[in-house]
This record gives C-alpha cells, sequence and structure tokens, in this order.
C-alpha cells in the first residue's frame, strides 16, 4: 500500500465514485488481514466545522453495513475529550480490524472544499494544534475551511453547506467501497463503479487499480 494522500475535489462531479475507488483499492492492497471493518468518525456536533465526522456516522448508521462497526455519531460524538479512551477501547473490542478513520481538516485556499485520502494513521487536532493520539489504518478528511491564525474561530463559522456536502461524498464513497468489497464474489474483485477501461485493465492485472487517483492534485493540507 503506498503511503501516498489523494486529493479530491468535491464540487466535481463523480468525486464521491473516486473517493468508493480509490478506498476499495486501498482496502484490496492492505497488507492487513481483516474481516471486520471500524469506521471511527471524529468531531464534535457543538461546532459547525467539527461536525463533519459526527454527520458521516450518523448517516452511516442508518445503514445495515455488514462486518463494520461505526464509533462517532451525532448523539454520541468521539472527540478531543475521550479519543484516547475510544483508541484503547478499540485495540481490546476490534484487535483484528481495519480502522477507517474521518475527521474535519483545515488547509490551503486551493484545497477548500477537497477530499483527502491516506493509508496512513489520522492526527486528529492537527489543524488546530492539538496532540491527539493518531488513530486508524486508512484516513479521510474533508478540508472544510482555510487555516489561520484563529482555527478554533474559523471552525466555528464555517459554512454548513460545506460539511454537508463533503459529508455526503464521504458516505457515499464509503457505501461503494464496502458494498464492493465485502459483496460474495464470483469472479476476481473489481470496482463495478470504475470507469469499463479501468475495470477491463484491472481484471486484466488481478490487481487493485493503484492509478485510478494518479492525475488527482496533490498538495499539503
Amino acid at each position: 500500500m503506498q503511503n501516498q494522500t489523494y486529493y479530491i475535489e468535491n464540487k466535481n462531479t463523480g468525486a464521491d465514485t473516486r473517493l468508493g475507488t480509490i478506498l476499495f483499492d486501498l482496502f484490496s492492497s492492505c497488507e492487513k488481514n481483516f474481516s471486520e471493518l471500524v469506521i471511527l468518525c471524529i468531531g464534535s456536533d457543538r461546532i459547525t466545522g467539527d461536525s463533519l465526522g459526527p454527520l458521516v456516522g450518523h448517516s452511516l448508521s442508518r445503514f445495515s453495513l455488514a462486518h463494520t462497526c461505526i464509533y462517532g455519531t451525532l448523539t454520541r460524538p468521539v472527540h478531543a475529550l475521550n479519543l484516547n479512551e475510544t483508541a484503547e477501547m478499540l485495540d481490546k473490542r476490534h484487535p483484528d480490524s481495519l480502522i477507517l478513520a474521518i475527521d474535519a481538516s483545515l488547509g490551503s485556499k486551493k484545497h477548500l472544499g477537497f477530499l483527502t485520502v491516506s493509508p496512513t494513521a489520522l492526527k486528529p487536532g492537527l489543524g488546530v494544534r492539538k496532540k491527539l493520539t493518531p488513530v486508524g489504518d486508512i484516513s479521510i478528511t474533508g478540508i472544510v475551511n482555510v487555516s489561520g491564525t484563529f482555527d478554533n474561530f474559523l471552525l466555528q463559522t464555517t459554512r454548513l453547506a460545506t460539511v454537508v456536502q463533503l459529508a455526503d461524498s464521504i458516505v457515499s464513497g464509503i457505501l461503494l467501497a464496502h458494498h464492493q468489497y465485502f459483496a460474495p464474489r464470483f469472479f476476481p474483485a473489481v470496482p463495478s463503479f470504475q470507469r469499463s477501461e479501468e475495470r477491463t485493465r484491472n481484471f486484466a492485472k488481478f490487481a487493485p487499480l493503484s492509478a485510478a487517483a494518479t492525475s488527482l492534485p496533490k498538495g499539503r493540507t
């Protein structure tokens, strides 16, 4: 699994499909032998810009997702005050699971409204200069506002529309990847939501599609 961070411009058509394709590729190429997915949605419902994680968790919890546990919702958020406790619980209760961590972030102006996906642990609180325990095997962030001098104020004044739009794409992308990865397979696992030429190339090689997002802009969040 390459330690590459993929950037997806959420306003582009098909952003959720691209996210799902990348996630499926990361699930398939993960060196960890897992049969269960833990989705850890980090954030607080008390701050608009920090509510991305709880919104994603709330939406996903309404689906009956096989082989999946979801932590962090609007009613039971996982945030700075209980993150360490939650991480310890996950180590004990789900030692062999793949953990997908999701959080809001601040970034540069050119990446406002972007999604990022990375096969690395999430470092929550980094955007507001907090040192919290890194969590997860794969991380997704939504860049909800521009990083600046008063980061906490920026999170409080973030537009709800931006957060909801990012959350919708994350939920849709996770559902696509989850359905394809955990669905019964009679043929080599190939994302049905890839473009036809990519499906053909991937099927012929019998390998995960690592090139699915090579055209995505790269940068620093």
